[in-house]
């Protein structure tokens, strides 16, 4: 794909300019020639004028298969009544609200008379924060009913009118609902229940096709669910009504079968057919785990030394557009489910870094990035941009200025190692792919908002950039004082050439404003019994990464990263390392036919600042770490792994990962942890 240059727009108007004047010309002579209408050769000659053909206005095929995505806004209204095992009874009309996402597919056939008969399943997930997918929350003093909503699936057939590129449809069928219902007695154990609820759902909705293949659609649904009536075992007893609306916009690609008449075996499912969008998507699934291992002792924090497996899987679109000369916007709609091991605790340098510190037991809905990006060239040599997820393709000036500002990863800007930076391709450990004592700003999922600016030349870039806090460690909201709040960062990243072979160097400053606590005050006040919540205030921390990759030559390359922070205050958002050392290689497999494998090798010394290592001991908990006590040793990683390429689109990993010294604990581990990973992109 290429941009559009201003000459030949310019040509274009030109072009579209003439054949306006061309049109008025012969309006003027079509009324003359009226006039002249009795004139016989002059009706004669207007006769023989040559008339141009109409243009063909090309239709839409409605009927096929199609598959799509769509997100939205969703509430979920219900009526609860709870009774205790003691006949203590309460009621709730509450509702659960927020952003939905999910997936759809479907079949249509058009008639001639342009009336339209279909049918659709989807599935839609909640989004990713706890709080949109808790519909009650009741309470008696015998017991807590928390009811969550899972999903919401449906099973409906269309009825609508077709004409030309709109669809107008109304539709209807089948719903269903899982929840989870969660009791906490006074007395005993927490006990669990899933439940699916039936119902039937109704709606309408309007769907315009923009390409010929693609639609857009706008639609309303109400979903109806039967009742909910659980009992658990210590005989306390929940009943719930439940309704469920939503409002989405989705995106679907019509599916041509080998021998229908659109057919074309050229064509890719993601070819957006135009030049000024594309799309991206890619499906990740990582089991992991590890066998038995030494602990004399474990906390709330710790690695459990019995044998155990947990997977993570996340599903991503990215819908690229080009809105005007050098404007941009990205859009990632993301499913993501799954549990790190120990619900994402036990070590510093965490193994998989699909990982989310939020864990879902069924896919969320989560808008990863939505943001603007405008590129301004200043003239001279150009460059080819190659096409992905986080780039449109087409040729840019290489002296450019690149602002970007919306929701995204903070990663996605600084430190793009070409070796050891996408956790679904290559190293999956926390302090593999990116600098462990970079505590930059980001949500549980690692995401945040924020605003970058990057000066771009041959030989060099600059890069800086100033992003939303959160308003206490590990949290999914956002201080809203902007910049006396956020997380600052800059970056100089240098090119050159050793021995022929490319290589670059990058060393970024940092500092957070954040409200922290400080290790060394908590632990000076014995009344705060370690909780660094009760020393929160307006505090600084700072710190630098320097990072460099080098080539060896075209199958071989080097990487490793220096990364500190000054250790004072409490983590904020990333992982508990104040000090980080890595260095690894990354090999392509041409010498043994293999072009497409890559195998990776590295390893990462991780260590903890003198206040934070005396808090961890203390029996303190970090965001990751805590085991009760604390032997310490600096924690050492080894990573290595094996990408298999089955072909362009799709790959598997088996990866293996030693982590002695677990959370910089001797008394515990080493731990042996074996990982396996299936990716697929377009």
């Amino acid at each position: 794909m290429t941009l559009v240059t201003k000459s030949s727009a310019e040509g274009r108007a030109g072009n579209q300019a003439t054949t306006r004047g061309c049109r008025s010309r012969k309006a003027a002579f079509g009324i003359t020639l009226s006039l002249l209408a009795f004139d016989g050769a002059a009706v004669a000659a207007d006769a023989n004028l040559p008339r141009k053909a109409p243009p063909v206005q090309s239709v839409f095929d409605w009927t096929g298969l199609y598959i799509g995505a769509h997100a939205g806004y969703g509430r979920a209204p219900a009526s609860a009544v709870l009774t205790d095992p003691l006949l203590n009874a309460t009621t709730s009309n509450s509702a659960s609200a927020g952003m939905i996402g999910g997936v759809q597919a479907g079949y249509n056939v058009r008639l001639p008379s342009g009336l339209l008969f279909g049918v659709e399943a989807d599935l839609t997930s909640p989004n990713y924060l706890i709080s949109d997918s808790i519909v009650a929350v009741l309470a008696t003093p015998q017991s807590e009913i928390v009811e969550h909503l899972d999903y919401v699936g449906t099973l409906r057939g269309r009825l609508g009118y077709a004409s030309g590129h709109w669809l107008l449809y109304a539709t209807g069928g089948l719903a269903y609902a899982g929840e989870r219902f969660s009791n906490t007695p006074a007395n005993g154990n927490e006990e669990k229940h899933l439940n699916i609820r039936l119902g039937w759902a109704a709606g309408a909705g309007v769907e315009y096709a923009f390409a010929p293949h693609w639609s857009l659609k706008l639609e309303y649904l109400y979903n109806r669910f039967e009742d909910a009536n659980i009992r658990f075992g210590s005989g306390t007893q929940y009943s719930s009504t439940l309704d469920f609306q939503s409002i989405r916009v989705g995106l679907n690609r019509k599916v041509d079968w080998p021998g229908s008449p659109n057919f074309s075996p050229k064509t890719s499912l993601s070819d957006p057919e135009s030049d000024r969008w594309e799309i991206h998507g890619q499906t990740t699934y990582l089991p992991q785990g590890y066998p038995r291992f030494r602990a004399p002792y474990t906390g709330t924090n710790s690695f459990t030394p019995a044998p155990q497996a947990q997977a993570t899987w996340s599903n991503g679109l990215y819908l690229n557009a080009r809105l005007w000369e050098g404007g941009e916007v990205y859009y990632n709609p993301e499913l993501l489910q799954g549990f790190g091991l120990n619900n994402t605790v036990g070590a510093a340098g965490f193994p998989n870094g699909e990982a989310q510190k939020s864990n879902f037991p069924y896919p969320h809905y989560n808008t990863s990035r939505l943001f603007l990006r405008q590129t301004f060239g200043f003239g001279g040599e150009q460059e080819e941009l190659a096409s992905g997820p986080g780039q449109l393709s087409g040729k840019v000036d290489v002296s450019r200025l690149t602002l970007q500002a919306g929701k995204f990863a903070v990663m996605d800007v600084f430190d793009g190692n070409s070796y050891a930076k996408d956790t679904r391709k290559d190293f999956m450990n926390w302090s593999m792919w990116a600098p462990g004592a970079f505590d930059y700003s980001a949500d549980k999922v690692g995401l945040t908002y924020g605003a970058t600016a990057e000066l771009n030349q041959k030989q060099w870039a600059l890069r800086a950039g100033y992003f939303l806090m959160q308003s206490v460690s590990n949290a999914n909201s956002f201080d809203t004082k902007v910049f006396e709040r956020g997380t600052y960062a800059i970056e100089l990243e240098t090119r050159y050439s050793l021995f022929s072979q490319p290589g670059k160097l990058r060393t970024i400053a940092w500092f957070n404003s954040a409200n922290s606590g400080s290790y060394r005050q908590t632990l000076n006040n014995p009344a705060f019994d370690l909780d660094i919540a009760q020393t929160r205030r307006g505090r600084i921390k700072y710190g630098y990464v320097v990072s460099f990759e080098q080539a060896l030559n075209d199958q071989v390359g080097l990487f490793g990263r220096w990364s500190w922070n000054d250790g004072k205050t409490e983590i904020m958002a990333f992982t508990d390392i104040d000090a980080s050392l890595s260095l690894g290689a990354s090999i392509k497999g041409a010498k043994w036919g293999r072009p497409d494998d890559v195998i990776g090798i590295g390893g990462a010394i991780n260590a903890l600042s003198r206040d934070h290592r005396d808090f961890v001991a203390a029996g303190g908990l970090g965001v990751l770490i805590g085991d009760g006590a604390l032997n310490y040793r600096r924690e050492r990683i080894l990573e290595t792994y094996y990408a298999y390429a089955l072909n362009k689109q799709l790959t598997l990993t088996a990866d293996y990962q030693l982590i002695t010294n677990p959370a910089y604990n001797a008394d515990r581990g080493p731990v042996h942890i074996f990982s396996g990973r299936f990716h697929g992109e377009f």
